[in-house]
């Protein structure tokens, strides 16, 4: 893959990341999942990616290794495994956070998450000026609406708001359509299958490689 030039970060004003993959480490999540259908993580990590390759996302997979299970009642069982705690932060993000605080920007936290998640990344103390899930919001990405919301939250011109996401159908192309700065990081689940395929979006490896390009 050809290497991307270094972000020039002049009209940058606000920095809006996404949760899961990008600040949050789901990794406790998947662990009880593997738990639930009485597989080891690595078998069942194994089986979602090959799943989520094949586009058949982490539903379909999970039905398909097992049949008839009742994915809405299980997952609520499994809800208190979405709500992040400290440990599931990545190392990088209150470093990353503190430095792009230092250099005057403004950082935002918006993703798809279920009820409660909002209230738990406040109460981690991140330092964000607006945290908003599609919960919180009523609706949710790729739809342009909540980009929209972004926008909002932020109030600024799309061009000054850059928005971190691990995906390239949910957050990058979406971004781009907004008119916002999409930056791609390649991590979680989505990251790196997303990063497996030819694309051209602006890709930092960590969020101390964006601190250092944007601040």
């Amino acid at each position: 893959m050809a290497k991307l030039p270094a972000m020039q970060g002049g009209g940058v004003r606000w920095v809006v990341f996404d949760v899961g993959g990008v600040l949050v480490d789901e990794a406790r999540l998947w662990r009880g999942w593997a738990g639930l259908l009485g597989m080891g993580e690595a078998d069942f990590l194994a089986a979602l990616r090959a799943g989520l390759a094949a586009g058949k996302g982490i539903g379909g997979t999970v039905r398909e290794l097992a049949p008839g299970l009742d994915i809405r009642a299980e997952r609520a069982r499994l809800a208190p495994l979405e709500i992040p705690q400290e440990g599931d932060l990545y190392p990088d993000v209150r470093p990353a956070f503190a430095r792009l605080r230092r250099a005057g920007l403004r950082i935002g936290i918006a993703g798809n998450q279920p009820p409660g998640v909002a209230e738990a990344l406040g109460a981690l103390g991140l330092g964000a000026a607006f945290i908003a899930t599609s919960a919180t919001w009523g609706v949710a990405k790729p739809d342009r609406g909540f980009f929209a919301r972004v926008v909002e939250a932020a109030g600024a011109p799309p061009p000054r708001i850059a928005y971190v996401g691990d995906r390239l159908d949910n957050d990058v192309a979406p971004a781009r359509a907004a008119g916002l700065r999409a930056i791609f990081l390649p991590r979680g689940l989505w990251g790196e299958l997303h990063d497996a395929e030819e694309h051209g979006a602006e890709r930092v490896a960590s969020l101390t490689e964006l601190a250092e390009r944007l601040a």
